[in-house]
Order: C-alpha cells, then sequence, then structure tokens
C-alpha cells in the first residue's frame, strides 16, 4: 500500500512539474520575427517596417504594414 502511496505522489508530482513547464512556455515572450509574422498572416500584407518600443515594462512591437488594397496601416503587437 505505501509503496503505491508513493508511486502516486511521485506521478502528480511529475505531472505538476509539466504544468508548470507548460505554463512558463506559454507566458513566454512574443519575437520580433513571430510578430512580423503574424501580423503578415492576418493582414495578408506586405511588412515594410517593424521595431520594438518600450513602455516602461511593457514591449510592443510596432509593424507598419502594406495592405492588399494599398493603404499604409501600423499595426501594435503586445510581446506578452
Amino acid at each position: 500500500m505505501m509503496k503505491y502511496m508513493k508511486r502516486t505522489f511521485a506521478i502528480a508530482g511529475l505531472c505538476c512539474l509539466a504544468l508548470l513547464a507548460a505554463g512558463s512556455a506559454l507566458a513566454a515572450k512574443l519575437t520580433l520575427q513571430e510578430a512580423v509574422a503574424q501580423v503578415e498572416r492576418e493582414t495578408h500584407g506586405k511588412v515594410l517596417s517593424a521595431e520594438t518600443k518600450h513602455n516602461g515594462r511593457q514591449t510592443v512591437y510596432r509593424i507598419k504594414v502594406l495592405t492588399r488594397d494599398g493603404q499604409v496601416r501600423v499595426i501594435e503587437v503586445p510581446a506578452d
């Protein structure tokens, strides 16, 4: 019985560690390249420029896009 309980606690502990690792991976910041790719996918436009802006502790990517209909749009993507 004791051996079964130890095994159960060990498995539960491993599951908790896996969840913590997955949670920290989800909280990882978006890179500038990932933000550019995301904007390209969503707008189907051509990225003209991209830069990183810092506002206190917050990081925002400012991406300028030429849309299919010829308009230039500036899209800000939070890094978090």
